[in-house]
């Protein structure tokens, strides 16, 4: 038996030292779920194009879409005019690239109106509920009645035009109730958890519940219902200018460039004309959606990281 024996504790070295595991914020699991969706990242790619092409339409051709060329109609793709001129002359190539400014302005614009009436009248709906949400929905069901259309002639015979300010106004006016039906479900929902009722327990206002705990749970819910809401404003404004319903002639829009060429022999005789504000159209809308069901599926929490 040996005394005196000193027992030596080694001290851990840096290298065997383990290091802590940095935790990922829910933002940056959903955004590495939308990076993996291929669908998701190939829609936001084409967006970017279509919404870079339309901000630098300068770049690409310096015509005016509202300046005709009244020596030069229904012209054939020249090197001047590489997608050739309508009938009153204005290059179609400008007007497809300064088109997407207008459909896009409304869409985004109108999108965020629609978004922020829908949660502002819903959310108290919601959050309130009994007899105040008894009156805000009866209200709603009148709304979602509305005829749309009939409210966008009215208007026009009543100011004697029509604008992109005002087809936005009418799109916002009659289009929240939907949003607003939505997010009082949604609020429904928020109302009942621990945190919410937490909450109220320490005496938080009413406003402070909504502001920090209600509304920032929603947000991956108004990001997705946002895009969604886009894509169809895109396709409603394009359909609405296609019927002679939308903005005016003179303001470049992709439905407008479709109406003009709708009778049977410009659709087979100048597809160069009629053909990229289709693609415009079928690419916006398809993108969008692409973005939005990559949102949808990267926030939902029943989705594996």
């Amino acid at each position: 038996m040996t005394s005196g024996a000193v027992i030596e504790t080694q001290k851990p070295s840096a290298a065997n030292k383990v290091k802590p595991v940095k935790s990922k914020s829910p933002t940056r699991l959903s955004l590495e779920r939308f990076f993996r969706n291929p669908l998701a990242v190939s829609g936001l790619v084409i967006f970017c194009i279509i919404l870079f092409l339309t901000i630098a339409a300068p770049l690409f051709t310096h015509f005016s879409p509202s300046t005709p060329d009244i020596m030069n109609t229904d012209s054939p793709p020249t090197a001047l005019h590489p997608l050739g001129t309508d009938g009153s002359g204005y290059d179609n190539l400008a007007r497809v690239l300064y088109g997407g400014r207008t459909d896009l302005t409304i869409a985004f614009v109108a999108a965020f109106a629609q978004i922020v009436l829908g949660v502002i009248y819903g959310g108290i709906s919601g959050f309130f509920g009994g007899w105040v949400d008894n009156i805000l929905m009866r209200f709603v069901d009148i709304m979602l009645n509305f005829p749309f259309i009939s409210l966008v002639l009215v208007l026009e015979a009543i100011f004697n035009t029509s604008s992109m300010w005002m087809l936005v106004l009418v799109v916002s006016i009659t289009s929240w109730p939907g949003t607003a039906r939505f997010m009082r479900g949604v609020f429904l929902q928020l109302r009942e958890q621990d945190y919410v009722v937490g909450a109220r327990t320490i005496g938080c206002s009413t406003w402070r519940i909504i502001f920090r705990h209600m509304l920032p749970n929603s947000t991956s819910i108004l990001v997705v219902l946002t895009s969604f809401t886009v894509a169809g404003y895109v396709g409603i404004n394009a359909a609405l200018s296609y019927l002679g319903l939308g903005v005016p002639p003179s303001t470049p829009s992709w439905g407008g460039m479709l109406n003009s060429y709708s009778d049977y022999l410009s659709l087979k005789t100048e597809p160069y004309a009629w053909m990229p504000p289709a693609l415009m159209i079928l690419f916006t809308i398809l993108s969008v959606n692409f973005i939005s069901d990559g949102l949808r599926d990267a926030f939902d929490p029943q989705s594996k990281a």
